[in-house]
């Protein structure tokens, strides 16, 4: 009985791994990611994902959870890995979900920044951190990200909240990451109140918003959100967008972002320019 389970063991992740080879030439591509949340709806979001083949990049910081030790933790680092035979990808959200809050000018220093981290070990905290501070709690979430998956992370990162600067930008280039943002459209509303922003009109309003080359980002679950956006939203959303003309491609396909990729490799905890090596 040993030989078939070994022989089912390796269908299931040839298949599995084979989301992104299967996926047809991607004329109209839109790139669906996801941000940490409570994961709530995390084990549901991901039925649909393998049942429609639609390869996301999931940005993950270590927030807190309905169940378990954090999005990060041990108790979720299964899904992690049975993402990534799937065929997804990863980057960082920042290790302790941390909100950029504004950049303080020193004469007798260099550039810092006021950040609010919301979830791990310093939540709540308002602190002071310069560049290097920065790329460290970057990297502690990428770092983690390929000890949970076996998978290198992207060289990319998305500020939570979206909430960024110039600065910030640059600090974060320097040590590897390149910033991921959302197409206007993109902002599928999962985080918006449930009793103003009913799912019917977040999945009709996107329905008719989202373009080709369009970014979209949601969640793997919200705590203010009575009436989960996911998966309710999320399968409706993927057969319409197919039925009119639109494809699901990888965010390391888009063009912005895909010399970036492939010009950085991870190596001992950090990003590495290729082209300086």
């Amino acid at each position: 009985m040993r030989w078939l389970q070994i022989l089912l063991t390796f269908a299931y992740v040839g298949a599995a791994s084979g989301l992104q080879a299967q996926t047809p030439a991607c004329e109209q591509p839109v790139y669906l990611t996801f941000d940490t949340g409570h994961m709530g709806v995390a084990p549901l979001v991901a039925q649909v994902l393998m049942r429609h083949q639609v390869p996301v990049t999931f940005f993950a910081a270590q927030e807190k959870t309905q169940e378990g030790d954090g999005t990060l933790g041990a108790h979720w680092a299964p899904w992690w890995k049975a993402r990534a035979l799937e065929g997804h990808s990863f980057a960082s959200h920042t290790w302790g979900h941390a909100y950029w809050q504004g950049d303080v000018h020193n004469n007798t220093a260099s550039m810092r920044f006021r950040m609010r981290p919301s979830g791990g070990d310093q939540a709540g905290q308002v602190q002071l951190w310069d560049a290097q501070r920065y790329c460290q709690e970057l990297d502690r979430s990428s770092a983690r990200l390929q000890a949970i998956t076996g998978q290198a992370p992207l060289p990319l990162f998305r500020a939570p909240g979206g909430k960024h600067s110039p600065a910030l930008i640059q600090a974060a280039r320097a040590c590897g990451y390149a910033h991921v943002g959302w197409a206007d459209a993109g902002f599928l509303g999962d985080e918006l109140p449930s009793e103003r922003y009913p799912n019917p009109q977040l999945l009709q309003q996107a329905l008719r918003r989202i373009r080709p080359g369009d970014i979209l980002m949601a969640h793997l679950g919200i705590w203010s959100r009575q009436d989960p956006w996911a998966p309710a939203v999320l399968e409706p959303l993927i057969v319409g967008l197919q039925a009119k003309g639109l494809c699901f491609a990888p965010l390391r396909d888009h063009p912005v972002y895909r010399y970036w990729i492939q010009s950085h490799v991870w190596k001992d905890g950090h990003f590495q320019s290729r082209v300086s090596r």
